[in-house]
């Protein structure tokens, strides 16, 4: 897939472009409306192959919850290993199309390596995620930031007390839900470890306020966001944060999704091994 088709879907994911407008430079870029429409589909993400692990997996328990947020009831998938034994706490969160099959897939994946895991949905105050792409697109774009950031703050407090919970709790991200991880990790002191996946960084001024140990996954491609690192990269380093950056050259935003054409299956494996072994030196030691 050419990169200017994935950069131009890029723009268009993160609201800069309506789909009118965004199929408008697609057939511009395909050389024909046809054109346009028959690339459709491999550039936008495809959900239907999102589950990794089924929601019905035997070796999980799983459901659909609601903990209090700052605007009311927030939802969120829930999955944990079958048992009693209590377990370190990791928050999911999804990226700017709000909570889809592929985010509650990630939530058990994590489950299944022995963690108590929510995946809360950021569109709950709006009635949460509606199925159609666009319509969620446009609704996430009408959240309240920081009434939302609280509410992802609130999950930290409702895995830390939950009565299978070891109380330590940690958060990741991808995408939006990158950028959002920086903000549980800005937001609440009592979150011990956040993996936001190309995220947005937050304010340097805020960065002395972040007690979490934090690992970053950004992508060699991704030029928008990687224009922030530098920066932050210099306040953690003044705030004495605990941080590793690792950089995925030839991957492009988003490269963990599974479901979608940015996928990049080398990075988004090691990325994930990388995630894996550092939620576990920080949350079950």
């Amino acid at each position: 897939m050419d990169q200017k088709f994935l950069d131009l879907y890029d723009d268009y994911a993160n609201g800069s472009l309506d789909r009118r407008e965004f199929l408008k430079k697609l057939a511009v870029l395909a050389g024909s409306t046809a054109a346009a429409i028959a690339l459709l589909p491999l550039i936008e993400n495809n959900y239907a192959q999102a589950q990794v692990v089924p929601k019905d997996d035997p070796r999980l328990h799983v459901e659909n919850i609601k903990y209090p947020g700052e605007t009311g009831e927030v939802r969120a998938h829930l999955a944990r290993p079958k048992g009693d034994l209590k377990l370190p706490g990791v928050i999911v969160i999804h990226e700017n199309r709000g909570l889809n099959p592929h985010t509650e897939d990630v939530a058990r994946r994590v489950a299944l390596e022995g963690f108590l895991a929510i995946a809360p949905d950021a569109l709950s105050p709006l009635g949460g995620t509606p199925e159609d792409v666009d319509e969620a697109r446009s609704l996430m774009r009408k959240l309240d930031s920081q009434a939302t950031i609280k509410n992802y703050v609130a999950a930290v407090k409702y895995l830390k007390t939950h009565p299978q919970s070891t109380g330590k709790v940690g958060c990741m991200g991808f995408c939006w839900g990158g950028g959002m991880t920086n903000q549980v990790a800005v937001n609440s002191p009592d979150l011990t470890a956040a993996v936001p996946f190309y995220g947005s960084q937050p304010a340097p001024e805020d960065v002395p306020k972040i007690k979490a140990s934090l690992l970053m996954h950004y992508a060699g491609l991704d030029e928008r966001i990687n224009t922030g690192i530098e920066a932050f990269e210099a306040a953690l380093k003044k705030a004495s944060v605990e941080y590793k950056i690792y950089m995925y050259e030839g991957a492009g935003h988003a490269f963990f999704n599974d479901t979608g054409s940015r996928y990049h299956q080398e990075a988004a494996k090691l990325a994930w091994e990388r995630t894996i072994a550092f939620l576990k030196e920080k949350l079950k030691s």
